[in-house]
Order: C-alpha cells, then structure tokens, then sequence
C-alpha cells in the first residue's frame, strides 16, 4: 500500500484522505474503498478566493466521484454545496510563484484554491490526478476510450479527408475502376493459361533432348534400329508430345487476347489519370477553402478564449497589485486613473446627505490624557510636533532635493523620491495661500470628525477607536479601493495644537499632526492592506491692516499652508502609477479642501 508523508512524520494511507490544516481533527474520510476502484473520497479546508472585498476564505472542499464540491463549512455540508465541478476536462495548474497555490479550471470557470503549505497542494493534486485517472481521463486508456475520427484524419494528407466523398460522386472512375476489376480477373486467367504452355514446352524440350542422348548412345554400341525398307528407326515420342502440347493451346490467340488486355489495363489507367487530373483543381480548391476557413476558426477562437480569460479572470488573484501582476505599468494605470475618475463622477453626481460620526467639534485649549498609559503617546505627539515646526516649514531649496511637479497659480507641490526595498516612499509638500480665512479655522475643518464626510472623497469609512484628550484621539480608517490596487486602511493619531510665536511680529502658528500608531482594538486584517502615515497640516494667518478705523473683516486674512506627508502604501505598486496618482491627487485635495472652509466660514466671525 502506497503511503504518503503527514507533517508531523506519521504516514499517511492513500485510502484515507487529509486536508489543508494538517489536523487529525478535520479529517474527513470515506471508509472502505474509493468510487472508482481503491480511489477515497477526500476532504479538507482550503482557501478559496472570492472576490474582490473577500479575499481567500476557508472552504471545506470534497473530492468524490471526480467532482469537487466546496461548501461554506464542515458543519453546512447537509445544507448542499455552494459549486462544484467535474474534473474529467479540468486543467489542473500549480501557480508559478505561489507554492501554496492550484488553479482548476473548466472553461471559463476557474477556481483559485490554496493548501495551508506546498506539501498538502501537492497532496490534493496527486488525489486529483488519481480521480481523473480512474475515469479515464489522463490516462492511456483515455484514447481508446474517448478516441474520435479527428485523431486519426490529422495524422492523415490533407487529401484524405476528401478523397472518399470524391470517389462516391465520381461515377465515370468508379466505372472505370469496375472495369479494371474484370481486366484484372481476365488477365489473371490468360497468364495461367500461359504459364502452363510455357511450363510443358519446357518439359516437352527436356524430354527430347535425353531421347537424343539415348539415340547417340545406340549408335555408339552398333545397334541402331532399321525399318523394313532399311531405314533408320529412331524413337520420336518427345517431338509427338511437344506437338501435342503446341496443338493443345492456341499460342497465337492467346498472346492477341493477353495484348488486348493489357492495351485496355492501360487506356483504363490512362482514363483514371485523366480524371483524376480533371479533380485535382476541384479538390485543391476545396481543401485550400477548408483550410482558409479552419484557419479563420481557429483565429477566431483563440481571439473568443483570450477575451474571454480576460473577462472572467480580471477578478482573480493574479491581477491583483504585486510585483508578479499579470497587468503591466500601463494596464495598470490606466485601470487605477479610470477608477478615479468613476469616483469622481460619482462624487460630483452625488446630491445625498452623507453618513456622519456625531462627535463634539470643540476644542478647547485644554490637553488632559484620559489615562496614564497614553501619557507614552503624548510625549510621541510633542515629538511629532516640534519635528514638523522644525523642518516642515524649511524652505524646499537646499540639499534636500525637492522637484518641483505641479504648478497651479499660488499652489505648488513639491515631491522627492523615495524607494526602500522597491516601495515607493516619496515625501510631498505643497504651500498655499488662501485668502478669506484664517489658521485656526482650516485646522479645526482638518481635524474635526463631524465634517471629515463632507470634504473627505477617499474614505470609505472610519471610526474612533480612542479618546486620548479633548485635543488627540486614534481613528481607524478604511479608504475607497482604487482596482486593481488593494484596498487600504489606516490606523492614525490625530493632534491638534496652537503654536505661540516666540517674536510678536511673526504670526500664530496652528498645526494638525496625522500619524500612525498601533491599538490593541484596531489589529491589521487579510481584508486591507495598512499603510503608513505621517502627514502635517501647518497654519499660519497673516492679517493686512485695514483702512482707517474699519474692523478686520475677511478681506484683510490671508491663510499660508504648508502640507506635509509621508505615506508608506504597505505593499508593490507600480512606481510611475503611484507617483502618477499622487500628482494628480494632492491638488485636489487641497482645491477641494479649501474651497470647502471657504464656502463654510462665508459670513461667519473670524475664529483667530
């Protein structure tokens, strides 16, 4: 009995089966021997990919009768199977790169499934191959049991396949084939006929010439035989026979008939020829027609097959973001930008109320952590804080490499490039000038929850997951998925401060600190990719003196900002599409961003 290796070094029988988690717990085996002579019903847990939201899910999967069936769990298996599909035309693969990895495919229906380690895939696929053996498929037997005329006609001319509905429509080569028949019988006759003559010509001349011996013998002795008139008697029975053997056949007539037969054998091929010739043209025609349009089929369907992988497996692993995508650069982006504009049609259409986190928006000036554990996190956020004050508002000249990469009157946007182990990691900086409000308002919009719906496209959802003080709190954020990137969340603390000037002549400067931290009740998860942040909204409000003994009205406030960020996407994008995207992005933001304090302050007191 064959055996095969568990992980924990026992051997396994191949009557019995094994599954995906390597435990005796889930083993799920048919006792006795296999529908298909000592073949086992075999099940198990393995990962199957879902869709796009899901992900790989545990399925329990069933291997019976050379069908394999997947249902939700062990537990559902009474309630039926959720799909399953025959084997005996599937193409089995082992993913290239993922050793964990199969992929069944029958048509255009393709199951991705993963083993908990290679060794159990290739468990599962040796059971597979068994099953499909034992149904004669993949085996030798296969040919003789699902053989088809179009085996043997290929391995055949193009002529073959032709030939015999040509002879069935040409009557006149039938009827000299039938005619060639009869000369054949005829001919077949006259050669008997004259190979007996020839044989007792040859035995009539053999005969003769030992009686001439046995003549020249008695002569020598001196007792010839004389006649009664004197004459010499000599024994002349071999002459007798040899003209009886001439009398008997009719030489002549039979070699006139022999020449007659073999002139018809000849003119009948020559007529053949003839028309065989006179069909060769019909016949080339047809075959070179035939296979112009086997050709055109075939081009066809290759066409029909590529498009069609194309469309129903667009949604599968192997198109997902990494660096053994099966979408190059550019399919890559142009899905990425054509996702980006659908959000933005989107949002732009969109007239609906959006969904809020009530939360109070106040802030007030004092900064009292709830707890003493998070006084660790303070200390983080002071550190965050004088760092960006520090070298965020440093002029983007010098050493530091800044390019120069959008332009858009008084908005610029800064990038430096980045790379670490092949993700893209560029810092951006942007500058602005806002005119109509101040410092102190743009941040409060910035960090406030209650309004982050209104201004905030990119976001699919988020919530507090923790109040540190009146002035810092941990948000866990989830953000639109852009395909074929992975979806991507975001577990951040938020902080906003007030920042004194140390000279009366340089402005107030107000900040909001966005930057990643962990949290026990916010665990990463196989759903999102985490990324990394490190993003600074700095403020300051310059104010014009106004004429005379007027008020300072919004006229006389310009906002100057400075925005920061460094952003680690958790995981492989293309370089180009992620530096394409953040071109194209940031700005918007900004516009968008402003553009809403703006319409939101209008006719508001100025909050300093």
């Amino acid at each position: 009995m064959n055996s095969s290796p568990l992980p924990n070094g026992r051997l396994l029988p191949d009557s019995q089966s094994w599954n995906s988690s390597g435990s005796d717990e889930d083993l799920d085996v048919e006792p006795g021997p296999g529908p298909h002579g000592g073949v086992a019903e075999l099940g198990g847990v393995l990962s199957k990919w879902t869709n796009y939201i899901h992900g790989w899910q545990d399925r329990w999967v069933v291997l019976k009768n050379n069908t394999l069936s997947y249902y939700k769990s062990q537990d559902e298996r009474e309630y039926g199977c959720r799909g399953s599909l025959c084997l005996s035309k599937a193409v089995i693969t082992p993913h290239e790169f993922d050793e964990c990895r199969l992929d069944i495919s029958v048509n255009d229906s393709v199951w991705y499934l993963r083993a908990q380690d290679p060794e159990h895939r290739n468990q599962w696929i040796d059971s597979i191959e068994q099953h499909r053996a034992e149904s004669g498929y993949g085996s030798e037997s296969s040919l003789r049991r699902h053989g088809s005329m179009l085996s043997l006609t290929s391995a055949t001319s193009g002529y073959s396949a032709t030939s015999t509905s040509s002879f069935k429509k040409g009557h006149s080569l039938r009827e000299k084939l039938a005619e060639m028949e009869t000369f054949r019988d005829i001919l077949c006759r006259q050669v008997d006929t004259l190979q007996k003559f020839f044989d007792g010509c040859a035995d009539a001349v053999t005969k003769d010439e030992l009686q001439r011996d046995k003549i020249v013998e008695d002569d020598e002795d001196g007792f010839p035989t004389t006649r009664s008139n004197g004459e010499f008697l000599h024994n002349n029975n071999g002459s007798k026979e040899k003209r009886e053997c001439i009398n008997g056949i009719d030489f002549k007539g039979e070699a006139i008939t022999f020449k007659a037969t073999t002139v018809g054998i000849l003119a009948t091929l020559s007529h053949c020829i003839d028309l065989m010739v006179k069909r060769e043209d019909s016949w080339q025609k047809r075959l070179d027609k035939e296979m112009e349009k086997r050709r055109r089929v075939e081009e066809a369907y290759k066409s029909a097959l590529s498009e069609l992988k194309k469309k129903s497996h667009f949604g599968g692993p192997d198109y997902e973001e990494g660096p053994n995508s099966l979408i190059n650069e550019d399919e890559f982006f142009d899905a990425v930008e054509a996702a980006l504009d659908r959000q933005d049609k989107i949002e732009e259409q969109s007239q609906c109320e959006k969904s809020r986190i009530q939360r109070s928006s106040s802030v007030p000036s004092g900064d009292i952590y709830s707890s003493v554990g998070s006084h660790r996190l303070a200390e983080k956020v002071e550190e965050m804080v004088q760092n960006h004050m520090t070298y965020s508002l440093q002029d983007v000249g010098g050493d530091a490499n800044w390019q120069l990469v959008v332009e858009e009157g008084e908005m610029k946007v800064y990038r430096r490039e980045v790379e670490e182990n092949g993700i893209v990691l560029d810092p951006l900086k942007a500058t602005h000038c806002v005119k109509g409000v101040t410092g102190h308002e743009l941040c409060h919009y910035f960090w406030n929850t209650d309004v982050r719906n209104d201004w905030e496209t990119t976001v699919e959802n988020f919530n507090i997951v923790e109040t540190l003080s009146d002035t810092a709190i941990i948000i866990y954020q989830t953000h639109k998925r852009v395909w074929p990137a992975s979806q991507r969340d975001v577990l951040y603390l938020s902080a906003i401060r007030k920042i004194i000037a140390n000279n009366e002549s340089d402005p107030d400067t107000w900040l909001v600190c966005n930057f990643s931290v962990q949290h026990e009740n916010a665990q990463p998860n196989n759903r999102c990719v985490r990324a990394k942040i490190n993003i600074a909204m700095i403020c300051q409000t310059l104010v014009s003196p106004p004429e005379g003994d007027k008020e300072i009205s919004r006229d006389n406030i310009l906002c100057k900002i400075t925005y920061v960020a460094n952003v680690n996407p958790g995981g492989w994008a293309p370089a180009s599409v992620l530096r394409a995207v953040a071109k194209r992005e940031y700005p918007k933001f900004l516009k968008r961003f402003t553009s809403y304090v703006q319409e939101k302050t209008a006719g508001k007191p100025i909050l300093f």
